[in-house]
């Protein structure tokens, strides 16, 4: 079966497949946004709402280059999203070296409430970041996994391994990278999923590595405060 829904070029799929949604993208896009926008000034870009506007302003440019279902195989659209991917990154690093700074010289935000919001915000967000990037990359992303028409995986989900489970035409949507990259951050350890190309397996190790880092210093300043 043709999918009716191919806009861009290249073979036409065979089989009863469709995109997946856009709502869980956007809403981890808005939140990441919003808790940037509501962090403390000295761990946010002024005026703070300029994040949030960007982000909505290049988001709403997705939805209208690619309405629906996510399925558009077209190369701006990759260039956007990733665009996006990355000022969400960027900003999120550049809050998380104020954290550091911010605690290492006792700055006003370290107060033990302010600073556990805080950092809890910066941790969160690098989750939805790091989610983003596998989602993105991961066999040219999620327009050339519902057409199977990407690169070769470099995650290994338990779903394709046991297809009598989930049906014969599943394929990793966001849900699925933003759980193995929460469990990425919280576990510091392999879980279910595996990675298996090199680029791959990097950036876990920077995840972990940024996760474990923002979550020490948190606790540890936190737990000097209150003692």
């Amino acid at each position: 079966m043709t999918s009716s829904n191919d806009h861009g070029a290249g073979a036409a799929i065979d089989f009863d497949a469709k995109g997946e949604s856009r709502w869980p993208m956007a809403l981890a896009v808005v939140t990441a946004a919003v808790l940037h926008a509501v962090l403390p000034p000295g761990l946010r870009i002024e005026p703070g709402w300029t994040v949030v506007l960007f982000v909505l302003v290049v988001l709403g440019v997705l939805i209208a280059g690619d309405p629906g279902r996510i399925d558009r195989r077209t190369p701006w659209l990759a260039v956007t999203t990733g665009t996006l991917v990355g000022f969400i990154t960027l900003v999120n690093c550049w809050s998380a070296v104020q954290l550091v700074v911010g605690i290492l010289d006792d700055a006003a935000f370290t107060k033990p409430e302010e600073l556990l919001l805080s950092g809890g915000a910066v941790w969160f967000t690098n989750v939805i970041a790091f989610a983003l990037w596998y989602w993105t990359l991961d066999q040219g992303g999620p327009a050339q996994r519902v057409h199977r028409t990407g690169t070769s995986p470099a995650f290994v989900f338990p779903e394709m391994a046991q297809p009598e489970h989930v049906g014969e035409n599943w394929y990793p949507k966001f849900v699925d990278y933003f759980a193995f990259s929460f469990a990425t951050a919280t576990a510091f350890s392999p879980t279910d999923v595996s990675a298996i190309r090199p680029w791959a397996k990097l950036l876990m190790v920077l995840e972990a590595a940024v996760s474990l880092t923002v979550a020490a210093l948190v606790i540890a300043r936190a737990v000097n405060v209150l003692t």
